[in-house]
């Protein structure tokens, strides 16, 4: 959920795990996001349909969302980057950390795995509920909580999850999927007006 409006939002675990739930956090967040952004996916917000008031008064959770997608992937890629060196995994362009995860051929420690696997439990942060919300926040935010713009966000939002996919090197695993289906689902009650206002609305100040 990078791409202008969803180029930064779910974009990075905080630790990596040798079992498939840590391949899967590896996928969704990092993944999509550094691709997304390597290869130029942008939201363009046209000023005649953007409430430029809506936007202001969400800077400061864009701004959040920004700086806390950055500080993960910056992270992960710390975590990685050791752990590949250790293991003997050269460090080259930016898509071999993400093949290195899809191989599943490294270890890591027992603080590392247990902090993965809580951070994509279903109610972790990097879960599939969380995560989907933040993609729909993100987009909300940029596009001035505008649902006219729900399915351009969402190609959007498409086509970084393929080039994710390619960056991963084979299919991305069923928690990425999951998360696939839940922001389609979310975006599309968002254009309809059927989500749970109770929940669904973006913060304002």
């Amino acid at each position: 959920m990078s791409i202008g409006a969803i180029n930064n939002n779910v974009s990075t675990a905080s630790a990596v795990n040798t079992s498939p739930a840590v391949s899967e956090k590896a996928a969704e967040t990092t993944a999509s996001k550094e691709t997304a952004k390597d290869s130029g996916v942008v939201y363009e917000k046209g000023s005649s349909t953007v409430n430029t008031s809506y936007v202001k008064q969400n800077q400061a959770l864009i701004d959040k969302l920004k700086a806390d997608a950055d500080a993960r992937v910056s992270q992960l890629k710390g975590i990685v980057e050791k752990m590949m060196t250790k293991q003997g995994a050269a460090i080259g362009q930016a898509d071999d950390m993400w093949k290195f995860l899809a191989s599943g051929k490294y270890t890591v420690s027992a603080e590392v795995k247990a902090q993965a696997q809580k951070d994509i439990a279903e109610d972790g942060y990097w879960g599939v509920a969380q995560t989907s919300d933040r993609i729909l926040d993100f987009a909300k935010a940029l596009s001035g909580n505008n649902p006219e713009k729900a399915d351009e966000l969402l190609e959007a939002f498409k086509k970084g999850f393929k080039q994710a996919t390619g960056a991963w090197g084979k299919d991305l695993p069923d928690i990425s999927k999951r998360t696939y289906d839940a922001v389609v689902e979310k975006f599309d009650k968002w254009k309809n007006g059927t989500e749970d206002k109770t929940s669904a609305d973006v913060e304002t100040e």
